[in-house]
């Protein structure tokens, strides 16, 4: 909260004010009162529907639901980055009016995000370039759902390779059930290629272009940007149908989409395990679900387009 005073008072003389997160919100809302200036704030995913954090933080989790809430509510217009998004702001905040929420998605740089071949990568980290694979970039959080991921493995063919880039668990909790489930994995049926470091962003873009699958088991899921670099480098999809997840994959071309129901995680894994499973197996079709990903990408979420409509934003806000 001292940081966000700090940066209120380096915006002197700006015409408008524009933040992301609850790390930065409440900054722009001060930024706001004391120069009277318009506050834009975007919301990535909203704290009321993390419940979780609570394990991680705490009271600090008190903290960054007043600071979300505070901004959200004074903000003079709150840019959704889906429209699952915009649903869940106006159900969590229904004193914010929903003339002032406007649904912008997120996006990547196409001419970043693009296939890129590297065998050698492969090789470097353990895995057969001559075998299809699943692949999961993400966060060791109870959000992303790798347990669930894990928990599918195991209904998966033994002879499918599995790799996961994925580290900095939230709490020794979750660390640990995580490590037990791998454990399993690989005494069950192996195939597991476990990366737990963080990697340069163009090893990760040889792990996508590479990979048969990317999934993607979130809980929650606001926008799904991972998504999108996965699509851009011609990789099919499959995921949860959660948040805006179904507003990047088209279900049945560029990938396909598993209904998530917490009563029923075995059901989810099944389903999930089953979707994976016909990729691998069909690898014709992965590439041909791949390629109509990237065409996606690059048509609906490029910057160019998603900065004029802020832009837009801002001319009708300084009027």
């Amino acid at each position: 909260m001292s940081i966000n005073l700090a940066m209120a008072a380096a915006v002197k003389g700006a015409n408008i004010a524009h933040s992301h997160t609850w790390y930065a919100n409440f900054g722009g809302h001060l930024s706001k009162l004391m120069w009277s200036i318009p506050h834009v704030m975007t919301i990535h995913s909203l704290e009321p529907l993390r419940p979780w954090k609570a394990e991680q933080l705490g009271g600090g989790y008190a903290l960054s639901t007043f600071c979300e809430q505070t901004a959200i509510e004074g903000a003079d217009a709150v840019i959704a980055v889906s429209h699952g998004v915009r649903d869940d702001v106006l159900s969590c905040y229904p004193k914010v009016k929903p003339e002032r929420v406007h649904v912008i998605h997120n996006g990547i740089d196409p001419k970043i995000y693009r296939p890129h071949l590297s065998p050698q990568t492969l090789a470097g980290f353990g895995i057969d370039p001559d075998r299809p694979f699943a692949f999961f970039n993400g966060r060791i959080t109870r959000q992303k759902g790798m347990q669930l991921l894990l928990a599918a493995t195991l209904k998966l063919d033994p002879r499918h390779q599995v790799v996961l880039v994925a580290s900095s668990p939230d709490t020794p909790e979750i660390a640990a059930e995580v490590d037990t489930l791998a454990q399993r994995v690989n005494t069950e049926r192996g195939n597991l290629v476990w990366i737990d470091r963080f990697i340069s962003r163009e090893e990760l873009i040889q792990l996508h272009s590479h990979a048969t699958v990317f999934v993607c088991p979130s809980i929650y899921e606001p926008f799904g940007l991972v998504i999108l670099e996965a699509m851009a480098c011609e990789t099919a999809v499959v995921a949860s149908r959660v948040g805006g997840i179904p507003e990047i994959v088209v279900d049945g071309e560029t990938g396909y989409l598993v209904d998530y129901n917490p009563d029923d995680t075995d059901a989810f894994t099944t389903k999930l395990a089953g979707r994976i499973e016909e990729l691998l197996d069909d690898r014709v079709l992965a590439k041909r679900m791949g390629k109509a990903g990237r065409e996606r990408v690059v048509k609906n979420f490029g910057w160019p387009a998603i900065a004029a409509r802020t832009v837009e934003l801002y001319d009708s806000l300084l009027a």
